[in-house]
This record gives structure tokens, C-alpha cells and sequence, in this order.
């Protein structure tokens, strides 16, 4: 018998959709059609590559809103700000696509009457992307477009949570004309996923998701000899100088803070406030959080919804209650947000103060709607606290003084520095993290250096002698 998986939603406990998990036939038929996809999908002209990935892109906005209710649907983020998601997904897409042409070009080297010499930038072969519930288009595009344009197959295996969202990308790339074969989904369960991993028809990987599965997936492939990308957890900080402009510092370190429950990597995490801004910094922070309508995510008026489960959200409650325990203080009363209530996957925001780092929320991951503040005496003292982490996804400086914004970013264990802004992703720059936030990068032109490999062509003229 056929073995199955359910979408449960966060919403209200309903099921969404119920589809059946890949079988053995079925995964061997998907593997072979990849391979030999690849063979003809290497050779095709980058200009049609690039127009066969616009007209998708074109076809997953023309049902943007079809799409951004499914995302509430199976992950709980606010109605009001789903097809948001869509926006980022033709951002990162559209830029991907138009540098394709310069990053991928033959590498020449100057040439002399006795040899011609050049560098070719060779795809990989079939690329399996596995991506995660919490941004489920966002994180997949990231290596499923530069994949494709340069010559690679892809195969995605989506998390059980958004398996619609694999459905949905290949209906779009189906309907665009993209050959058959060059991109197909697979829904598989953990040890399936494991299996297709270790499978020599795979020659690269990129997971997005948890620093637990990304071991198991860097185990798996062990000894294999094959490249991986891993974008794994944050606990992003931000430093709030004695300069920085309050109000818009709030306004943004709130919406970093709590966006989407706070269910993103480079989510904020903790905030470190200069002593001399701390006291109106907070009193700001916390009065603007408390305008947050936590409530049915389908409803236009909820600004928070549900996490992606109940397990999730007690997660979370037990680092506050843990927190509060050791002294930390509550700044937000959950009684004023009808809505939360424990064991299910409603969860008032909340803001602690008086914390430390003994404390497992200024410590371990929460990928939910809690943030802790703590005062800081001087930059010295807020850099040695933002790296005392395991993570090192983003970290954001809040300042007038841009010079030394740079100077302390160079301090800083991360793979990406911000000032004045947080929880976003230019695709002009390599997204990537150091320590368990994972290795490799996506976007930019440095992600298709890892989505090819070098090819290098040394000739000897036969008249020379």
C-alpha cells in the first residue's frame, strides 16, 4: 500500500491536502528522466534558458493569489501578506537569470602563437534542492533558477508542510514549456530524501532548513565527493548604537523580530541596545509590538498568525518560561491577546528584558515571536555578545556612522552585515553563514561558481614546434 502524507494547518487543525509519497518506480523514473533531460538541457541556448524561466515566473504571478492563500492555508502567515512572498521569489529570479550570461561565459586566458587556452563553466548534472515550509518559494528559487540557467536538472523535494508549493512550481515551469525532465518534484519522506541523497545520479545539494537535518544530510553524503549547500539556523542579533534613530530602528527591528511568528533565518533574535538609548528604545519597541492583532491568519485585519504548529509554539513558551525563571522580565501581557493559548500554535508575541546569555532565548535558536533586549555598555562589549553564538546567518548595526558600521562589521562572525535594515536578501549578494548557520552561498554570481565546475582546455597549436 502506498503510504501517504497530510498538510495539517496551523489555522485551525484542518487538513489541506493529502498526497501520496513517491514510490521506488516512481523515483527511479524521475532520476533517469533528469539525466537524461540534462544531456540536451546543457546544450540549449542561455537566451531560451533565460526566456523558458521568465515565462514561468510570469506563470506563478498570474495566480499569485491562488498561491498566497495556499501558503496561509499550510504555514499560518497573515492572508495580508502572502503573495508578498511572490514579489521576493521574481526579484531574486529575474536578477539570477540576467547575470547568467556574464557568470557563466568561457574564461578566456590571453593566447600566444603556441597554445590556446580557455576556461568552460561545466553544469553539475542534477541538482536536488530540498526546501523548507517557512518561505516555501523564496527559499527554493534561490537554487532552482541559477540551477537551471546553468545547465543543470533539478529535482525538488519540498517539506511535507508545502508539498502545494513543489506542485505549484512545477505547474508553472510545465506550463512555460520547459523540456520534460529538466525540472520535477518528488514527494519523499526523511529516510526516502536520505536514500536520493546518497544516489550517484545526484551531483549536487542544496537543503535549506534545521542544523539537526543539515548533519544527517552532511553525514549521508560523507565520502561521496559531492558538493553541498547548507542554509541552516540564525540566531540573528542587532546592535543599537547610542546615534541611531529611534523610531525607525524600532519600526524595523519589530517587523525583523516578528514577521512570519518570527519563523525565518535571519529573523532578529536578540537586540543589543546601547546603555545611553535603552530605556526609550524599549519603551518604543514594546509599545509597538503590542499593536500586533494575533488571530485567524485568513482574516485581513491579523497582523500575527499561528506557528506552523503547536509543538513549535510550546517550544518557544518553554524558553520564555525558562527565561523568566532565571530573571527576565515579560514586557508584553498574553492575556491582551485572546487568541494564544497554550498547546495550540496561536502565540503572543512577546518581549523580554533583564536577559542573558545563561538564558536559552538569547542563546538557541527560538524561530518564533520572542525577542530578548539586553543593555550594552559600549561596541566592544555588544560584539563580543553578537558573536558569543553557534550561529552566524546576519547581523545588523544601527547607527548614523556608516564607517564604523564597516569597521565593527568586520568584527563580526556572520555571513552578512547590515546597517539601518535587517531580514532581507539582495540578490546582488551571496546569501551565506558561518558556523552552524551552514556553508556554500546562493544568489549573486557566486552561486553559480558553485553550481558549475571548471573545465579547463589547453591546446598546442600543431604547427609549433
Amino acid at each position: 500500500m502506498q503510504r501517504t502524507v497530510k498538510i495539517i494547518s496551523p489555522v485551525d487543525g484542518s487538513i489541506v491536502a493529502e498526497r501520496n509519497l513517491a514510490g521506488q518506480d516512481e523515483i527511479k523514473r524521475a532520476l533517469l528522466s533528469a539525466v537524461n533531460a540534462q544531456k540536451l538541457w546543457k546544450n540549449i541556448n542561455l537566451s531560451e534558458k533565460a526566456s523558458l524561466c521568465h515565462k514561468a515566473i510570469d506563470c506563478l504571478l498570474q495566480k499569485k493569489q491562488e498561491i498566497a492563500k495556499e501558503i496561509t492555508l499550510q504555514m499560518g502567515r497573515p492572508i495580508k501578506y502572502s503573495a508578498g512572498e511572490l514579489n521576493g521569489v521574481e526579484e531574486r529570479a529575474r536578477y539570477m537569470i540576467a547575470i547568467a550570461e556574464q557568470e557563466l561565459k568561457t574564461i578566456t586566458i590571453e593566447e600566444d602563437q603556441a597554445f590556446t587556452r580557455f576556461i568552460r563553466k561545466e553544469p553539475l548534472g542534477v541538482v536536488l534542492t530540498i526546501a523548507p515550509w517557512n518561505y516555501p518559494y523564496l527559499t527554493a528559487i534561490n537554487s532552482i533558477i541559477p540551477a537551471l540557467m546553468a545547465g543543470n536538472t533539478v529535482i525538488l523535494k519540498h517539506s511535507a508542510q508545502t508539498l502545494l508549493c513543489a506542485e505549484r512550481l512545477n505547474a508553472a515551469f510545465e506550463e512555460a514549456g520547459l523540456p520534460a525532465g529538466v525540472f520535477q518534484y518528488l514527494h519523499l519522506d526523511h529516510a526516502m530524501t536520505a536514500e536520493l541523497v546518497k544516489n550517484n545520479a545526484i551531483g549536487f545539494i542544496s537543503f535549506t532548513g534545521s542544523v539537526n537535518v543539515g548533519k544527517i544530510i552532511e553525514t549521508t553524503a560523507a565520502t561521496l565527493f559531492k558538493p553541498i549547500a547548507l542554509e541552516l539556523g540564525g540566531k540573528d542579533p542587532a546592535y543599537v548604537m547610542a546615534d541611531a534613530d529611534i523610531t525607525s530602528t524600532v519600526e524595523n527591528l519589530v517587523e525583523g523580530a516578528f514577521f512570519n511568528s518570527g519563523q525565518s533565518c535571519c529573523a532578529i533574535e536578540r537586540v543589543y541596545v546601547h546603555e545611553k538609548v535603552y530605556d526609550e528604545f524599549v519603551e518604543q519597541f514594546v509599545h509597538l509590538v503590542k499593536q500586533y492583532q494575533l488571530n485567524n491568519p485568513m482574516q485581513q485585519s491579523t497582523t500575527l498568525g499561528p506557528m506552523v504548529n503547536s509543538k513549535a509554539a510550546d517550544f518557544v513558551r518553554d524558553q520564555i518560561q525558562q527565561a523568566v525563571k532565571k530573571g527576565a522580565l515579560t514586557c508584553i501581557d498574553e492575556t491582551k491577546f485572546l487568541k494564544s493559548k497554550s498547546g495550540t500554535a496561536y502565540l503572543a508575541p512577546q518581549v523580554l528584558i533583564n536577559v542573558d546569555h545563561t538564558m536559552s532565548v538569547m542563546k538557541d535558536e527560538s524561530f518564533g515571536p520572542v525577542i530578548g533586549i539586553m543593555k550594552v555598555s559600549s561596541d566592544q562589549h555588544a560584539i563580543e555578545l553578537m558573536n558569543d553564538s553557534d550561529f552566524g546567518l546576519t547581523a545588523s548595526f544601527w547607527t548614523n556612522n556608516c564607517e564604523k558600521a564597516i569597521k565593527l562589521g568586520d568584527k563580526i562572525e556572520t555571513g552578512t552585515v547590515f546597517m539601518n535594515r535587517c531580514d532581507y536578501l539582495d540578490p546582488a549578494l551571496a546569501w551565506t553563514g558561518v558556523k552552524q548557520s551552514g556553508r556554500g552561498c546562493s544568489l549573486s554570481k557566486l552561486a553559480y561558481q558553485q553550481l558549475t565546475r571548471p573545465k579547463s582546455f589547453h591546446l598546442k597549436s600543431p604547427t609549433y614546434e
